[in-house]
Parts: structure tokens; sequence; C-alpha cells
């Protein structure tokens, strides 16, 4: 039987119907502004519960750990923070445990126990996280593109331009006049150095205040431990699937890594790819759990990995989202083998005659000629 649903927990309200009036541009509001109107829509509730997106990264287990801070600090709520999927990461899993970040699955979570919800570092229409749909997001914090769809939020701080969603919830954090613990500061900073990878990729002059605000305040010591964490065999197995398989069309490099202990591996691939000598794009796909895990990479952010992945991906179902130099997909997996392979090659077709190399003759990694 289905738990009963409490009477403070809030349902997506009817079509034409709001409990609360849709959130002003957010983005283009001071740091102050954005933290009284998250305030205001927090005032009188008791218990919020923050979700990253499925498989989290560091900078969305920071910023939602941040915004679940403020919350109780400023509003007077409990707030707690989950998430959906895995942390499977080495560097993930040292980062939660070294910093020992209150967070918990979406399976040991009661949904109908909360009264205020917020997403970080995803948005509602993209649906890579877990909040059920009969619930709304009060509270929509992110660095991706907007969607409109998420201005129907109370509080929409989304389409602005930042390299990390950690650097948006820093600013809420400035302006709240809270001096965040040391294990805060540094999962922020650490969220902030690996989403704009050490501030060299869409970095704006917000994410490196930010970062130089947080260096000072955070532990270099547990920064060494995140960064540098012992490594399971099976991550040394995957890459020597990742190098054996991927092949090379022209300026794309494409990788099948077929079954992953961890979805977000499909990432790191597809980001230590991106590496060779002469590559414009990098592709990686995975099956996990019945679903097919894509990452993409760019040379050039104008390329917009975001707009084509969304492109590529929206006949096959699932969710798809991203930015300029990078973006991902989760696409549900049915039927038998032979089907699956043929969706595959079918996808990498369609990506092939995106990067513009669908007439280049594939050459094996480990036989590729440097130039």
């Amino acid at each position: 039987m289905p738990a009963t649903p409490s009477a403070n927990t809030r349902r997506s309200p009817p079509s034409g119907e709001s409990a609360e009036p849709p959130s002003p541009r957010l983005a283009e509001l001071p740091a102050r502004d954005k933290l009284e109107r998250l305030l205001r829509v927090a005032r009188g509730k008791k218990r919020a519960l923050i979700l990253t997106h499925d498989n989290p990264d560091p900078d969305s287990l920071a910023a939602a750990v941040t915004l679940a801070h403020i919350l109780e600090r400023r509003a007077g709520l409990e707030a707690q923070v989950g998430y959906g999927g895995i942390i499977g990461r080495a560097e993930n899993i040292a980062f939660v445990r070294v910093l020992h970040l209150p967070v918990s699955h979406v399976s040991q979570i009661d949904f109908d126990s909360y009264d205020l919800f917020g997403l970080v570092d995803t948005q509602p229409p993209v649906g890579n996280h877990s909040l059920p749909a009969r619930l709304r997001a009060d509270i929509v914090i992110d660095h991706h593109p907007v969607r409109e769809e998420s201005l129907q939020a109370p509080v929409a701080d989304v389409g602005g331009d930042y390299g990390a969603t950690s650097t948006m919830v820093v600013e809420y954090l400035r302006a709240a006049r809270i001096e965040p613990s040391v294990d805060v500061a540094t999962a922020l900073f650490y969220g902030i150095k690996a989403d704009t990878r050490d501030l060299g990729r869409e970095t704006t002059q917000t994410d490196v205040d930010s970062y130089l605000w947080l260096f000072p305040r955070c532990d270099k010591q547990l920064l060494g431990q995140i960064e540098h964490p012992e490594l399971p065999a099976r991550y040394f197995q995957l890459y020597h699937t990742a190098i054996e398989r991927a092949k090379v069309y022209g300026t794309a490099i494409i990788t099948d890594l077929e079954e992953v202990y961890s979805p977000d591996m499909v990432a790191e691939v597809a980001e230590r790819m991106m590496f060779l000598d002469g590559m414009k794009w990098s592709l990686a796909y995975a099956t996990y759990r019945n679903q097919l895990y894509v990452s993409l990479r760019v040379k050039d952010r104008r390329m917009n990995a975001g707009r084509l992945i969304r492109e590529i991906c929206a006949d096959y179902g699932g969710s798809s989202g991203g930015h300029g130099s990078m973006a991902g997909a989760r696409l549900p997996l049915s039927g038998r083998a032979n089907q699956r392979k043929a969706l595959k090659r079918e996808l990498v077709g369609r990506f092939l005659e995106a990067f513009g190399v669908e007439e280049e003759r594939p050459v094996s990694l480990l036989a590729a000629q440097d130039a």
C-alpha cells in the first residue's frame, strides 16, 4: 500500500492553478534580492528536501548541501539533501566521505514528510532527478541553460552566466553573511574547480571571485585526499576497454564502453578522450541498468553540446541536457540485444552526421597515427 500523503506535502497544482506565483527572472537580480525571495518562499515551511541530479557530481552535491545549510540557518527549517542513482566515481565517493557530507539516497527518504522541495544543478523538465511527478519544485537553482518550465517554480534561479552551480550558491551564502565551515567551503571550492576544470572551461568572473573567496577557507589536505583517491581494479579495466574500443573519425573520437559499473564514468572517459590531439568532438556511451548513458564533449563551446544532444536524443525518450562544451543524456533501453545494438548504431550515425565526419573511415585509437 502506498504511504498516505501528509497534509503538508505540496502537489503539482492543477493546470491554471498555482499555490504561489512563478518566480521573477532571478538570474537578472542581485544576490541580496535572490536571497530575500528564497527566504520569503521558505517562510512558514517546516522541512525542506533538496535534491541533486541523479548520479550527482561534486558541483551538484556541494551546492545542495550549502543550500540546505542556508535554509536551516536563515529560514529556521530542517533541511535534508537527497540524490538518486549512485555516487560511483572514486573522486566523488571520496568527496562525500572525506567531507562528511550529510546526503541520503532517495530510497531512504519519505517524500511525504517534507513541505518544501528544491532541485539543484538540474531543472524539472530535464528529468534527470528523482523528484516524483506528483510533486512540484519550489526552488530551482541551476547554471545550465534555462528551461522555460522551470520559471514556474516560486524560486527559479536559472539561465545565468555561471560555470558552476556552486558559484551561484556561494552568492546566496555571502548575501546571507554566513561563514561556511571548512568542510562546506572545501566542498564548494572543489565543486567549482571540477566543473570549470580548474577555471579553464566556461568560467566567468563570478566563478573566479567565488573560487578566490573560498580558497583561504578550504582545507588543502582534504582536497588532496579527494583529488587523488585510491582506485579500484575495475577502474583500470574500464579504461582498458575504453582505449581498446575507441574509434577515431577524422576530428571526432567515439568510445563504446559497453556495460559500466558507474554511469558517471561515461562522462569521465568522454572528457579524457577529448585530450587526443586534433579532436573537436568526443562521444562516449555505455549501458548501465537497462539505460544508455551518453556523454558529449566539444572543443569549442560555440558548437553548443547541450543543444546538439537534445536535438539528437529527443526521439529516444529519456533525458538530456548540458551547455556549451559538455552535455549528457540518459536513454531507456528495451528489447533484445540486436535491437539495442541497432539503436546504438543509429544514434552514433546521427552524431557522426552532426559532427560532419560521417564519410570518414573509422580508425582504432590503438592504430591511429600522429599527424
